[in-house]
């Protein structure tokens, strides 16, 4: 038994969510922060990422309050005009760089990669078994609730045949050369890349079956973008669809229409609505696929034929299976953020993870008096999302969360102090014509387009 521990905050899980709490909480008060996770390094599911794997929106999105990430925009390539997007690699090292620049230096801060926390708040190393107790004066904080779930770490959900070749995403460049073929398991985001990322690499079309269980909605990459006159006019598409759609499919195709949403399919009406972002030149060389299969999800994959819930598909005996069916964003039942003596990092506003993370440590930093139930009415959490339905409802639940938030002037002027916040605006940003106009745009709809969102989400409840 090693020496006990005393902090302000013990916070489990150093991925986007601890590292944004930490950093608010060090950069607006006097506390001292324990950052505990089973990694021996921050970074979170990054660390065991795809190699060929980038942020799917702009890097100034992601990141720490106080240091931002990235911000240039693209000059050449498909994405010119768009802003960069970090490559893993840039994503870990950035973090790395929070961690010894920003936290270490504050003198408040102990970094324990390598070790667990148990259920009795105990802090076990995972190397010597050594366990400290760990005195906590405010909060724990965990950081781990939606962590997401990715192939790297979870088996395939489905039955792998003896003689049958099953790797998950991040093998892929290693198996890549001597394959002939390949079946890429999965709807979501991992499974467009390690498309794009095939096609990128000379194999051909014809050469990959895709297995996609539901055909999923997706956001243009180039209307969730870091400048406000660009984003209030993506946001004013949401509420005028949720103010005059009268289904949640119509709502849908209506963004389709204003040039929001995506579908790989344009002849099937997708069911899956995790809604990551895409550029069009993604989307054309999805659509080169021809072999998709659309029969359930994978129950057992065999030499030379794959089993789904509604029948099989035969497949070349030797071709590659690549497992990107994990669960991803997990979808959890919404708690308070704020129970005595913890906190539970979530949403607070529709997706934008690291924003809603710093913010919660601001409003935890510059607010020590105040009650678990005041501090849930200001940020009250909201859910993630699968179904179009789920992320209609989500919308509607974020609007009337950020609205709650952003009428206290201190969390706002800290909101639009930051690039974490999809919806800044600076100084500079007010003195725009086009920024003073999509804003207008936007508050003449929004209250009705919020109605109209929380409406279709309970038809479809």
């Amino acid at each position: 038994m090693g020496g006990a521990l005393e902090t302000d905050y013990l916070v489990i899980g150093a991925g986007a969510a601890g590292m944004a709490f930490t950093d608010a909480v060090l950069d607006h008060g006097d506390a001292h922060v324990t950052l505990v996770d089973r990694r021996d390094a921050v970074g979170g599911h990054w660390r065991d990422a795809y190699p060929f794997v980038r942020l799917h929106q702009a890097s100034p999105f992601y990141g720490v309050a106080s240091t931002p990430f990235g911000g240039a925009v693209q000059t050449f390539g498909p994405e010119a005009g768009l802003h960069e997007r970090a490559t893993g690699a840039e994503v870990c090292a950035y973090y790395d760089g929070v961690l010894h620049e920003r936290f270490e230096p504050s003198g408040r801060f102990v970094f324990l990669g390598g070790h667990e926390v148990s259920d009795g708040g105990r802090v076990t190393a995972l190397d010597s078994g050594v366990e400290h107790e760990v005195r906590v004066r405010r909060r724990v904080v965990d950081a781990r609730y939606l962590s997401p779930r990715i192939p790297a770490l979870d088996p395939p959900p489905f039955e792998v045949s003896d003689g049958a070749t099953c790797v998950p995403v991040g093998e892929l460049p290693a198996v890549a050369g001597s394959a002939g073929s390949f079946v890429v398991v999965g709807s979501g985001k991992t499974a467009t890349d390690a498309i794009v990322w095939l096609l990128g690499n000379g194999v051909p079309p014809d050469a990959v079956c895709w297995v996609r269980p539901r055909e999923p909605w997706m956001l243009d990459r180039a209307v969730v973008q870091p400048d406000p006159a660009v984003f209030l006019t993506m946001v004013t598409s949401l509420m005028v669809a949720g103010a005059s759609a009268a289904s949640v499919d119509e709502f849908f195709l209506r963004l389709e229409d204003d040039g929001v949403m995506l579908r790989i399919e344009p002849a099937v009406v997708p069911t899956m609505a995790r809604v990551p972002t895409l550029a069009r030149w993604e989307l054309e060389l999805l659509r080169t696929i021809e072999d998709v299969v659309r029969l359930g999800h994978v129950r057992r994959v065999s030499p030379g034929v794959v089993t789904l819930e509604r029948g099989q598909v035969h497949v070349p005996r030797d071709a590659v299976v690549v497992h990107c069916a994990a669960e991803g964003l997990r979808q959890r039942p919404v708690v308070p953020v704020w129970s005595p003596g913890r906190m539970v990092l979530q949403p607070v506003r529709a997706g934008f993870p690291c924003f809603a993370a710093a913010l919660v440590g601001y409003v935890e930093a510059t607010r020590p008096s105040s009650g678990e139930a005041e501090l849930n009415a200001l940020c009250p959490a909201t859910p993630y999302f699968s179904t179009p339905a789920e992320w209609v409802g989500a919308q509607a639940a974020g609007a009337v969360s950020t609205a709650a938030f952003m009428a206290a002037p201190d969390v706002a002027a800290w909101a639009h102090s930051t690039p974490l916040n999809p919806t800044r605006l600076t100084a500079a940003d007010r003195e725009r014509d086009e920024v003073r106009d999509a804003v207008g745009r936007f508050k003449a709809v929004q209250a009705a387009g919020v109605r109209g969102m929380a409406r279709l989400a309970a038809a479809h409840g």
